[in-house]
C-alpha cells in the first residue's frame, strides 16, 4: 500500500505494483509500465473526492416589446411633468430657437423667439407647420395690438445687413433650418404695409421704362392694363435694366444689363443686347430667397444704399453664395424685388392678399356686430336737469363731440396759462410773448417762450418723440414705403416745435408744425398760421380726412409694438 498525496492536497491509499523512475533515465519506461493506482475498496465514501458538477451558464431572458412599453407607460405617468421656468438658459446664446426646452416630439410644439421694435423678445410655443401668418395673429393677441392688419415677421442677419419679409404661407420652422448654428440671425415683429400694396397700385411699383419691350406690344394693350391683368392672374411683366453686380473675387462694381423673365434671371454679356445668344442665365428663381441689404454702403461699398441680393433658399447665409446687386433708385429696387416674388409665388401670392383682404373685412364687420349689439341693451340719458331722461343716438354724438372740443380748449388754455410767467402781460414788449402769427422760432411768436405745450399726443402710437430724421426715414423705410404712412416726431431744430414725416412716391418728405397764438390761446399750423389745430391729434385728424397743403393723406401711422 502506497500514500500518494493528490493535486487537492489530501493522503489517499493505493495498491498494486509500482516502479520508481530515477532522475536522468528514458521517458518511454513509462509507456512499457504496468503500474496502477485504484482507491482501495475499504476505503470510507468520507475521505473520496466528491466528482465535480458540470458548469452551467446563465441564459439572456427576452422581454417582450409590449411589456417595454407598458413599463415605460407606468413611470411616465407616474412622474409629473415639471416645466421649465428658465427655458433662456437651456439654449446656446442668441439661438433663436430654445433648444432646452422644447417638449417631446409627441406634442409636435417648439419654442421660437421673435423680438420686437424695442429689442425685447418673446417666446412662443408653436407647431412645426406654423405659418407666418398663424405667429402673426398669435402675436397680435399676446402683445394686446390694436389692429391686426399689415403685421409680418421679417428674416434679419445684422452681421451680413439682410433682412426678407417672410410670405404668409412660409413655415417658420423651415426657415429656421437653413441658419447654420452660430448665426446671429432672429425673427423681427413690425409692420410692413407694402407686402400687397402691389396688387391695389400696380403702376407705382412697375414704371413703364423697366417693363421689357417683348411684353406683348403688338395686341395695342398699354402697359398699366396690361399689368393690372398679369398680377390679377398670378404673373408679373419681364423686368429689364441695368443693375450694379459686385463679383466675389473683386472689390469693383460693374455695371450689367439685367433681365428677369419667370424661367430665370439672365445678364447680357453684350451691352442691353437681349438675343438668345448673348443672355447667361444667372439664377433660377425657384430656389432663391430676395433680401434687401441695409446700410450697403458700409457693409460691401456699394455704389448706393438701393441694394439687394439674392441667395439659396436653403442654405446658410456665406458671403460666397450671395449675388449683391444694387439699383439706382428706390423705386427700382422695389420693381426687382417686387417681381422676384411674384415670379418665384405666383398664384399664391394672389391667394394670400385676397385672403388678408378677407380676414380684415371679416374682422371690420365682428367689431361692428359687436357694438350694434351693446347698444341694442344701453341707452344714453342726460342727467343734467333735476330728473333723467333718455336721448337719441345722434343726440349723444353731438354731445360727446362739443364735450371734446371744449376739453381740448381747456387743455390748451391751461397750458398756457401754466407756460406764462406770473405778471407777463400778452401785449408786453418781450418777444416771444405777443399775439403775432408767424413760422415758429421767430419774434413774435409764442413758441419760443416756453408755452407747455398739450401732452394728448404721447399717448398715441404715431408719435415717436425725439427720434432723429434720420431714425424717422429708417422707420418709415422698414414698415413699407407706402403713400400715406406717417409719425410725428419732436423737433431738434426748433424749440417746441414737431415735424410731420409722411411717405409718398417711396420718399420720406418732412413738414415743420409750429405752435402760434391766437387770442390768447395757443395754436398748431404747417401752413403759417392759415389753418390751425387745438392739439396735435386734431391734426392728425383733419389730414386723415383733407390734404391740405400735403401731397397725400394720412393713412398709416408707423407705429412700434412692445413686445
Amino acid at each position: 500500500m502506497l500514500m500518494v498525496q493528490t493535486t487537492t492536497g489530501e493522503m489517499t491509499a493505493v495498491a498494486g505494483p509500482w516502479e520508481e523512475l530515477m532522475e536522468g533515465e528514458d521517458d518511454s519506461y513509462l509507456s512499457g509500465s504496468t503500474m496502477t493506482l485504484d482507491l482501495l475498496d475499504d476505503e470510507p465514501p468520507a475521505l473520496r473526492h466528491p466528482e465535480p458538477r458540470p458548469l452551467t451558464h446563465s441564459q439572456p431572458i427576452t422581454i417582450s416589446p409590449a411589456r417595454v412599453k407598458a413599463d415605460e407607460g407606468r413611470w411616465s405617468s407616474s412622474l409629473p411633468s415639471i416645466p421649465n421656468p428658465f427655458p433662456e438658459l437651456c439654449s446656446p446664446p442668441q439661438s433663436p430657437v430654445v433648444i432646452g426646452s422644447v417638449p417631446p416630439s409627441a406634442s409636435d410644439k417648439h419654442l421660437i423667439r421673435v423680438f420686437g421694435e424695442d429689442s425685447y423678445s418673446r417666446s412662443l410655443w408653436v407647431s412645426r407647420g406654423a405659418t407666418a401668418k398663424e405667429v402673426c395673429h398669435l402675436l397680435v393677441q399676446t402683445a394686446h395690438c390694436s389692429d391686426q392688419e399689415s403685421w409680418a415677421l421679417i428674416e434679419f442677419h445684422p452681421s451680413r445687413g439682410l433682412e426678407r419679409c417672410l410670405e404668409d404661407h412660409e413655415m417658420v420652422l423651415q426657415v429656421q433650418t437653413s441658419w447654420s448654428i452660430k448665426t446671429d440671425a432672429k425673427l423681427l415683429f413690425r409692420k410692413n404695409y407694402a407686402k400687397y400694396e402691389f396688387f391695389r397700385t400696380p403702376t407705382l411699383f412697375f414704371p413703364e421704362a423697366m417693363i421689357s419691350d417683348s411684353a406683348d406690344a403688338s395686341h395695342g394693350i398699354k402697359s398699366s392694363e396690361l399689368i393690372e391683368t398679369l398680377l390679377r392672374s398670378g404673373s408679373c411683366p419681364e423686368i429689364q435694366g441695368f443693375l450694379q453686380v459686385k463679383e466675389h473675387s473683386r472689390r469693383a462694381w460693374k455695371r450689367v444689363y439685367f433681365l428677369l423673365r419667370r424661367s430665370g434671371l439672365y445678364s447680357s454679356t453684350k451691352g442691353s443686347s437681349k438675343e438668345p445668344r448673348h443672355l447667361q442665365c444667372v439664377a433660377d428663381l425657384g430656389q432663391l430667397s430676395v433680401f434687401q441689404v441695409v446700410n450697403g454702403r458700409r457693409l460691401y461699398g456699394a455704389p448706393s444704399n438701393y441694394t439687394f441680393c439674392i441667395k439659396p433658399a436653403r442654405e446658410p447665409v456665406h458671403t460666397r453664395g450671395l449675388k449683391l446687386l444694387c439699383a439706382e433708385t428706390e423705386e427700382a429696387r422695389t420693381c426687382w424685388t417686387s417681381a422676384f416674388r411674384l415670379f418665384k409665388y405666383g398664384k399664391q401670392l394672389h391667394s394670400n392678399f385676397q385672403f388678408s383682404k378677407s380676414a380684415a373685412q371679416w374682422s371690420n364687420d365682428r367689431t361692428e356686430t359687436r357694438l350694434r349689439g351693446s347698444d341694442a341693451s344701453l341707452v344714453a340719458m342726460d342727467f343734467s336737469g333735476s330728473a333723467g331722461r333718455v336721448i337719441s343716438a345722434s343726440e349723444a354724438k353731438s354731445v360727446e363731440r362739443e364735450e371734446g372740443q371744449s376739453w381740448r380748449r381747456r387743455e390748451a388754455l391751461l397750458g398756457n396759462l401754466a407756460g406764462r410767467a406770473p405778471g407777463l402781460r400778452p401785449d408786453s414788449g418781450v418777444p416771444g410773448a405777443g399775439g403775432a402769427r408767424g413760422a415758429g422760432g421767430t419774434k413774435g411768436t409764442s413758441a419760443s417762450q416756453g408755452a407747455r405745450p398739450s401732452s394728448i399726443h404721447r399717448g398715441h402710437p404715431w408719435f415717436h418723440g425725439g427720434v432723429s430724421r434720420r431714425e424717422a426715414e429708417r422707420l418709415v423705410e422698414e414698415q413699407g414705403l407706402v403713400d400715406g404712412m406717417f409719425l410725428i416726431r419732436d423737433s431738434q431744430q426748433q424749440a417746441l416745435c414737431f415735424v410731420l414725416s409722411l411717405c409718398h412716391k417711396l420718399k420720406t418728405k418732412h413738414y415743420l408744425v409750429i405752435p402760434c397764438e391766437e387770442g390768447g390761446r395757443q395754436y398748431y399750423s404747417m401752413d403759417d398760421g392759415v389753418t390751425v389745430f387745438a392739439d396735435l391729434l386734431q391734426l392728425v385728424e383733419f389730414h386723415q380726412i383733407n390734404r391740405g397743403i400735403l401731397p397725400v393723406c394720412l393713412k398709416h401711422p408707423c407705429v412700434g409694438v412692445a413686445l
